[in-house]
């Protein structure tokens, strides 16, 4: 029934925008000052490997090695991902383009950084980012996604037909 709802109801799809815009913001202004201000996650990725020791570790072992061993050696490309993947996210959400998609990939930043040892604001855009991607095209009814994913499933729906007259073949869609 709150799926449904959520999925559905034109007062939800006026909260959704709300929040998704909320949202937006917040990853815009993030992405913003990392990509104008020179970023390097390098420092942050090195404080979560250190914050996984203990009887009660904040950083699990295993993300502690996926940092050490895969993301600190590449540290300048995963900067790049944060920075510009923040950035875009949050254009995409205020946009309300690729809506879900834009929330997936804001709420996997997100567990990242949660993964990582650091709770900030992470949480609240888990739990923002959750009614999106559950309310799914609604969340993005009053943005982009009102004609751009309409027409991506109209080309998906094209199905070619085999036209044979004289004895040529040719392909036409309808």
């Amino acid at each position: 029934m709150f799926t449904t709802m959520l999925r559905e109801n034109k007062l939800a799809t006026a909260v959704l925008t709300f929040l998704r815009v909320y949202l937006g913001y917040q990853w815009i202004t993030a992405g913003w000052g990392k990509v104008t201000g020179g970023f390097d996650a390098t420092g942050f990725m090195q404080g979560a490997i250190g914050k996984a020791t203990g009887d009660h570790p904040a950083v699990q072992g295993w993300w502690a090695a996926f940092l050490k061993n895969v993301a600190v050696p590449n540290g300048e490309l995963f900067s790049f991902l944060v920075a510009w993947g923040e950035l875009l996210v949050g254009i995409a959400l205020i946009l309300g383009l690729f809506t879900t998609f834009a929330a997936l990939m804001g709420i996997t930043m997100n567990f990242a950084f949660l993964f990582s040892g650091t709770t900030s604001t992470n949480p609240q855009m888990v739990l923002i980012a959750i009614f999106i991607l559950v309310a799914g095209f609604n969340a993005g009814k009053y943005g982009l996604d009102r004609w751009v994913i309409p027409f991506i499933r109209k080309q998906m729906n094209h199905k070619p037909k085999i036209k044979n007259d004289n004895n040529k073949l040719e392909l036409e869609y309808k």
